[in-house]
């Protein structure tokens, strides 16, 4: 089991669909999309693109991190 830090964001660069952008995430976060990644076979930049499609198809989007760290929580609860 991991231990829990509490530590500000780290801002990484993805490239989706072409398109470089930066997304500011904590630690947390980012262990976690890998470990989501893994268990999808895929790229980071594949399941970040996945969410991306997925947000913006919704009323109100929100941004893109927002919608990161939505998608893993909802993925932690097994949603």
């Amino acid at each position: 089991m991991e231990v829990l830090t509490y530590s500000p964001p780290v801002k990484r660069s993805v490239l989706i669909r072409g398109h470089q952008t930066s997304i500011s995430l904590e630690p947390v976060f980012w262990r976690a999309l890998e470990v989501a990644a893994r268990d999808s076979a895929l790229p980071i930049n594949a399941l970040v693109a996945e969410v991306d499609e997925a947000r913006l198809k919704v009323a109100r989007p929100p941004n893109l991190t927002s919608a990161l760290r939505q998608w893993l929580f909802g993925r932690a609860l097994g949603g």
